[in-house]
């Protein structure tokens, strides 16, 4: 019953984008009509299908890949409808106001048909999302790119002059529908020959169970002075319907058995001191922590970052970037770097580096991609090595 609501709103979205379908189609052959409508209206069937099946579990022995390309591939879809739809809208409200004014001059019309310039051109808009989401969605999953970005820190020990820090966040092993392919952002990695690599959450999406085949790939990430991490908020099997709260600990317990089998250190609100040519580099790392009120907040920066007073570098691994302003910047001051996640960008967007840079995303996370600086802070938000 929860999902019927869905089920109506994308009926109405159907029914009224079909509005446009038919006249669009309109002199086509009727066995061209027949098959465009046919095509049409099984989309909106299957959908139904599969959102009653997973309502009531009929979906528990697929692949998750599958079901995420087919959730994924609906959703484009229906935003494709959307954008159709609100060229319909638009051309109707013309019509409306036309006939509105014609009555109160007295003079109204028989009809006032539909524009079919401002619907074909509302297909073609709506062709956009249908088309490069999709490409994005089929092509992009495994073509990693590597930013490259230089840190002039401000009283930075000249024996720290030159450590080369990798970050990686949002993994995201359960989306991947291969093994294989993701073994190239590991050999990306290791011919850095980073001094340190660090991992800022979401290593899974739903249960510990997704990391399992990965294992055997990420734990060859190698780092001079070591591999560290931290929780993002899927990596807690808060999306999940457990059975039971020691079910949904032993599901979290999994998962930093597979941080350890990694060879990665899990910082759950702790620091480790590194000694570095003689200094000494704090790497802090915070459980996630948001300002945003739809996630929790298990982070406690202050007891990670007790102890590292007397460091000379203080680095901090936060999965959502949001902290940084709620607390890094005003309360401690000290944290040269904040890395963070968690916002992929919203996996949608337009980049032109150096003159335009611009995702949904932006309107929720004011830092949502990239380097950001206030005064003598840093924070790097990564785009992330996998996908939802």
């Amino acid at each position: 019953m929860r999902f019927l609501p869905l089920l109506v709103v994308f009926l109405l979205l159907d029914i009224y984008a079909f509005e446009a379908v038919k006249l669009l189609s309109q002199g086509l052959s009727p066995l061209m009509q027949y098959g465009i409508t046919g095509f049409y209206w099984l989309v909106p069937l299957l959908a139904t299908g599969m959102l009653v099946a997973y309502a009531n579990n009929g979906l528990a022995k697929w692949p998750t890949q599958w079901i995420l390309v087919a959730r994924s591939l609906f959703i484009i879809v229906y935003l494709s409808k959307f954008v159709l739809v609100s060229t319909l809208l638009i051309d109707d409200t013309r019509r409306l106001a036309l006939g509105a004014y014609d009555w109160v001059l007295g003079d109204p019309q028989a009809a006032y048909h539909r524009s079919l310039g401002l619907l074909q051109f509302g297909f073609l808009l709506s062709m956009v999302p249908l088309v490069s989401l999709t490409y994005g969605m089929l092509r992009n999953p495994y073509r990693y790119r590597l930013h490259r970005h230089i840190l002039q820190l401000a009283n930075l020990p000249a024996e720290l002059s030159g450590l080369r820090i990798i970050q990686i966040s949002d993994i995201h092993t359960g989306s991947f529908p291969a093994v294989e392919p993701v073994r190239k952002a590991v050999d990306l990695i290791n011919q850095e020959n980073p001094d340190l690599v660090l991992f800022t959450g979401d290593l899974v999406n739903y249960a510990a169970q997704e990391a399992e085949p990965f294992v055997e790939v990420f734990r060859h990430i190698r780092a001079k002075y070591g591999v560290f991490s931290v929780l993002g908020n899927h990596d807690y099997g808060d999306y999940v319907a457990w059975p039971s709260k020691e079910a949904k600990l032993a599901n979290l317990q999994q998962l930093a058995g597979i941080h350890q089998r990694l060879g990665w250190e899990l910082l759950l609100n702790e620091h480790r001191q590194i000694s570095i040519s003689g200094r000494k580099v704090a790497v802090i790392g915070v459980e996630n922590y948001s300002a945003h009120l739809r996630f929790p907040k298990y982070g406690n920066l202050a007891a990670a970052h007790a102890g590292t007073e007397n460091t000379d570098l203080k680095l901090l691994l936060s999965h959502d970037p949001s902290h940084w302003e709620a607390q890094v910047l005003t309360d401690f001051k000290d944290i040269d770097i904040t890395f963070s996640g968690h916002t992929h960008g919203m996996q949608f967007g337009f980049e032109i580096p150096g003159i335009l840079k611009w995702s949904p995303i932006q309107y929720v996370y004011k830092q949502w991609a990239g380097l950001y600086q206030k005064g003598r802070q840093w924070l790097y938000v990564n785009r992330g090595l996998g996908f939802l």
